[in-house]
């Protein structure tokens, strides 16, 4: 399985998400988030859990504007997922609850 969790810039968006061949994971972030550091073991094991299935990737809201203001991140920690172009915000925290919605999304 890749574990692999990819930092994502204003650069690199194109490719690593609007180019990717399977949905991707997005965790907005920031280093001075203490919700954000928590929230951080839960997206390893989501990355470890969906292995080859999802991308999963960081993007650090305070050195990537133009990506945080694309996705409407208003609050962080954020975690959206990209299926088929489509953005949707994830509601919920715990591992177990994030894995039941991102199935519901996957299909």
């Amino acid at each position: 399985m890749n574990a692999e969790i990819l930092a994502v810039s204003d650069a690199t968006c194109d490719v690593e998400i609007g180019q990717s061949s399977k949905p991707v994971l997005i965790d907005f972030w920031a280093p001075w988030c203490g919700p954000c550091m928590a929230l951080l073991p839960t997206i390893e094991g989501l990355a470890s859990v969906y292995g080859d299935d999802l991308k999963v990737v960081k993007v650090n809201v305070d050195e990537n504007p133009i990506l945080t203001d694309k996705f409407g991140v208003q609050g962080i920690p954020n975690l959206t997922l990209v299926k088929d172009g489509n953005a949707v915000a994830l509601r919920e925290r715990s591992r177990t609850r994030l894995v039941e919605e991102i199935d519901g999304i996957l299909g």
